[in-house]
């Protein structure tokens, strides 16, 4: 029998005005806030830089960290189990400006020198800009004496590999890879558990202290594949026909699970091995299960515990993530 604080918990996001965002996640996908720019919001976070905050039921005003203290283990399921803390982490990210160029690394290095996981991630292309493009790994092999020297030369577009991007588009990006979001680009990701980030180049933008942003260049020569990506990006991902729902395979690692589903109906959910957790970013649907029914808005998000079967009925495009 399922705990009775077994409920799918909706979440209020943490928001992020970094100097490069914009303002669509506030008019497009309606989160408040007197910001005047949001560049990432927080959907699904359990990162101490950044908790979602529960925001229906008995566990209300908790952390998502807390929630699933209280509920336990059993609230994750068996395909958890390996893992010491929460795994994913979910974003929508508005990229009014260009981010830097930047790298995550492997767990390995992330634990020995941060005190954090690493972070693999893979980005799913909400909409953008005509003409917008994204970095994504090399154009060909080079080596790490190269890679400092085009640094320090500023010399390093010449190798990096520039995508075209369209609405639709995903990319999975390990860590090590070389990767940078370019302006006017609205993504959804799904990662690691974890903010450890080094920037490679920023093109010499002053923060907000009006000062450079702080360069990781040694670290990030450190952990970086110099070799161009050998995932499949783009109009990728199998697609699976149901009656009321297509089902599309956006990713899947060990520390993650991504979907996107696009719903005109009816479609049950059964989640036997492990948690999941659901963004809607586009459209209405209702949520329901035996612990309630849930209206859930362009934008909202929802955790739900493992071994709670549910339907999702509307008219909406919502991203899955589970493990």
């Amino acid at each position: 029998m399922i705990d009775s604080n077994f409920y799918p918990l909706i979440l209020k996001a943490p928001l992020k005005d970094y100097l490069w965002g914009g303002t669509r996640l506030k008019t497009a996908f309606g989160f408040e806030s007197e910001l005047s720019k949001v560049a990432e919001a927080w959907v699904v976070s359990c990162h101490k830089d950044g908790p979602s905050i529960v925001s229906n039921g008995s566990l209300k005003g908790k952390t998502l960290e807390e929630a699933i203290e209280i509920l336990g283990a059993d609230a994750l399921g068996d395909a958890c189990k390996d893992f010491d803390r929460f795994p994913i982490l979910v974003k929508l990210i508005d990229a009014k400006d260009r981010l830097s160029i930047q790298v995550h690394p492997s767990d390995e290095y992330a634990r020995a020198n941060e005190g954090d996981n690493g972070k693999t991630e893979m980005w799913y292309v909400i909409d953008c800009d005509e003409g917008a493009q994204l970095i994504y790994g090399f154009k060909h092999s080079i080596g790490k004496e190269e890679f400092k020297e085009r640094i320090e030369s500023n010399t390093l577009d010449d190798v990096l590999n520039y995508v075209d991007v369209h609405k639709g588009d995903i990319f999975f990006i390990p860590s090590g890879t070389v990767h940078a979001i370019g302006k006017g680009i609205l993504i959804a990701e799904i990662q690691q558990n974890s903010n450890v980030t080094y920037r490679v180049s920023d093109y010499g933008r002053l923060g907000a202290d009006g000062k450079p942003r702080e360069l990781h260049v040694d670290k990030a020569i450190a952990v970086s594949d110099t070799n161009p990506p050998l995932d499949l990006y783009g109009n990728v991902g199998k697609v699976t026909v149901y009656e009321n729902a297509t089902v599309r395979n956006l990713a899947k690692c060990k520390y993650f699970d991504a979907k996107l589903i696009n719903l005109d109906g009816s479609y049950e959910i059964k989640n036997t091995e492990s948690f999941v957790s659901l963004v809607v970013i586009d459209g209405e649907a209702e949520l329901r299960s035996e612990q309630g029914s849930y209206n859930l808005k362009k934008g909202e998000s929802v955790f739900v515990p493992c071994g709670i079967e549910f339907t999702l009925k509307g008219t909406a495009q919502i991203l899955s993530a589970s493990v």
